[in-house]
């Protein structure tokens, strides 16, 4: 039985035609010399293409090994020993590892749960700020595993209160809800300590090449001194981000049909008693399930060879994320949650329908 692995967040759609070409064409040049950029002031082509689309200064632009190495560089530069990090109460376990591993201390605000989606609320974050008194805010947007988006006017109230604090925005999943530059753009120029994350390994599907940037506020002169690398970066992974950037109508398609396939799990599983589908703006979806089901679910998931995320945190111990597939897989997914219904009733019910 072929394994269909939904518990990375990973894009089974894949990357654009051109990444591919990209690749294809790669030759003895990207391979053998180093980039040529820091002759001109600038750190590379990517870099420089990123400034173009969104008006944000190349300087400002940093690149790395996936956001991942950007965040660890980002906490490492602004986490004293000792000093405190907000964030999310249920979010990717990295964030507090990174946190550790700089002898910080992690302190989590609640995310509220709205009934049919997870939200942020400014008040929880200003009055930890106001207590603890952190070098680093937290921010994830989407949010790993809830796939709730922070709105901007509570953004903006958390950065024009929390001014002493350096603020991270982890936007690793942008991109899957159809958002652009603009509000980043603004936010940076405004706001000098701001540190905005995101990656090519999510919304273009090139999570191989490990390929991640940031926008960085003027005011964290530090950071972009330490990221600087006289002799550049991965010129191949570089060449086929390059690509990617270029594929607006394949990532547009993209976006639309996942779109669809949230839809597709938000009203399939509404049909499934003792389930909860949260709305999401990534590329997964967060359900909870009834205690004392989790045995029953895993074993259809697994005799069906699929492969989905369950949670352990506190406040998600009867929760499990999936990452969406392609159509055809993610019917898959929704076709085993109906047999799960039908055997935990012990009556023959017609199966859920789903769209082809």
């Amino acid at each position: 039985m072929k394994l269909l692995s939904l518990d990375r967040n990973e894009n089974l759609y894949g990357p654009a035609p051109a990444c591919l070409d990209a690749l294809r064409g790669t030759g003895m040049e990207e391979l053998s010399l180093y980039t040529r950029n820091y002759l001109h002031g600038t750190k590379s082509v990517l870099s420089e293409r990123l400034a173009a689309d969104t008006g944000i200064p190349e300087r400002q632009i940093l690149l790395g090994n996936g956001s991942e190495d950007l965040l660890k560089q980002a906490v490492h530069c602004y986490l004293r020993p000792g000093a405190t990090m907000l964030l999310p109460e249920h979010s990717w376990w990295y964030y507090h590892s990174v946190a550790a591993e700089v002898e910080g201390i992690s302190v989590r605000y609640p995310l509220r749960d709205a009934g049919d989606r997870y939200a942020y609320d400014a008040q929880p974050i200003i009055d930890l700020y106001d207590e603890h008194a952190p070098g680093v805010i937290l921010i994830a947007s989407p949010n790993n595993p809830t796939g709730n988006s922070i709105p901007s006017e509570t953004l903006e109230e958390v950065i024009h209160h929390c001014t002493d604090a350096v603020v991270v925005l982890d936007e690793a999943y942008h991109g899957f809800a159809g958002d652009g530059h603009e509000r980043i753009v603004e936010f940076v120029a405004m706001h000098p300590r701001v540190i905005v994350l995101r990656t090519f390994s999510k919304f273009y599907a090139l999570a191989g090449l490990r390929i991640g940037y940031a926008f960085v506020g003027k005011g964290l002169e530090r950071l972009i001194t330490y990221s600087a690398r006289y002799l550049g970066f991965n010129r191949v992974s570089e060449s086929v981000a390059l690509a990617a950037l270029d594929s607006t109508a394949y990532y547009s398609a993209m976006a639309r049909q996942m779109e669809a396939d949230r839809e597709e799990y938000y009203r399939t599983l509404a049909g499934v008693p003792g389930l909860t589908c949260y709305r999401s703006d990534a590329n997964f979806v967060l359900v909870r399930y009834n205690p004392g089901a989790r045995k029953e679910i895993e074993a259809t998931l697994t005799s069906r060879g699929i492969i989905v995320k369950f949670l352990s945190e506190p406040g998600l111990q009867d929760c499990l994320r999936v990452t969406l597939g392609t159509p055809e897989q993610n019917a898959l997914v929704l076709g085993a949650f109906s047999v799960s219904r039908t055997a935990r009733l012990h009556t023959p019910i017609a199966p859920i329908p789903v769209s082809p």
